[in-house]
């Protein structure tokens, strides 16, 4: 059984902001005490403490007549990391699939520099290994979208950490090449443990992939790159994250007597489904 963690505030100092792609940058922050956490969880942030936003923060305060929650943030480092690191990408406003303008991922990939002092609240999410996975499984399969990588980069990490005994497979889908949040990282890791990770890029709007490696492929992630990638259903076990549908997308439709269409979590979780692979095989985490 887990042990049940605090979740208080933290004050945090950005050490580091680096680039990732066009619109994704990840923070390292050093704060006073060494945060406890586990690889996959995330911590929060509250929008109100930033002057720069302020104006547009009781906006949407009187707009929605409630206090703007905090936002949430998986951690790209693992614990056995010496800094704590969240990676963030730019939300992109869409009238479809949002009701208002994204707030505070503007600010967190394009406004902060090395030396900005802010309050964190960590650490929570059951989106983690298990206690004793290796005795579940020996394949460990993740299957990301965008910044859905974030949170399984840092569990593929403490598994290459920990030397747990499983395989692992990341089947990773982007818009292009250069929407790859983590590429040169990744690309090392695989080349130091070949025996124990396996990377698939799926980009969409390449038609030529091929061109950037061997592991690189065309199009969507389809039934057959998962059924090649996962092989054995009784020996594996899936993380996927990605973008879902969001409530105010369900909202539309529910108005309208329809069902949203699915995003990319709806569509693996259908895929995995017509593969068999057990439900307590698989663990999700949303995001949009």
């Amino acid at each position: 059984m887990r042990e049940r963690r605090e979740i208080r505030p933290l004050e945090a100092t950005v050490t580091d902001v680096v680039r990732e792609t066009h619109d994704s940058v990840t923070l390292t922050f050093s704060t006073e005490e060494r945060p406890v956490y586990e690889a996959g969880q995330f911590l929060t942030i509250d929008p109100h403490q930033f002057p720069e936003i302020a104006g547009i923060v009781h906006y949407f305060d009187h707009a929605k007549a409630r206090r703007e929650p905090p936002r949430a943030y998986s951690m790209s480092s693992a614990p056995h990391e010496p800094l704590l690191a969240v990676t963030v990408k730019e939300e992109h406003f869409s009238p479809e699939q949002m009701a208002f303008p994204p707030l505070l991922s503007p600010l967190l990939v394009h406004g902060l520099r090395p030396g900005r002092r802010m309050t964190i609240v960590g650490f929570t999410g059951a989106y983690v290994l298990p206690p004793g996975i290796e005795r579940e499984a020996d394949h460990l399969v993740h299957v990301c979208a965008g910044s859905g990588i974030v949170p399984n980069f840092a569990i593929l990490k403490q598994a290459l950490h920990q030397e747990l005994p499983l395989r692992q497979t990341l089947v990773y889908a982007n818009k292009s090449h250069k929407d790859i949040i983590f590429r040169e990282a990744l690309e090392r890791l695989e080349r130091q443990r070949p025996e124990r990770l396996r990377i698939v890029h799926s980009l969409s709007r390449e038609p030529e992939a091929e061109r950037h490696g061997p592991g690189y492929r065309s199009g969507h992630i389809d039934r057959a790159v998962l059924e090649e990638a996962i092989g054995d259903r009784q020996r594996c076990v899936v993380y996927a994250c990605g973008p879902g549908v969001t409530p105010f997308e369900r909202k539309a439709a529910r108005q309208k007597g329809l069902e949203p269409p699915p995003r990319f979590l709806e569509t693996v979780l259908a895929l995995l489904h017509d593969l068999k692979v057990e439900k307590n095989r698989m663990h999700t985490e949303s995001y949009g």
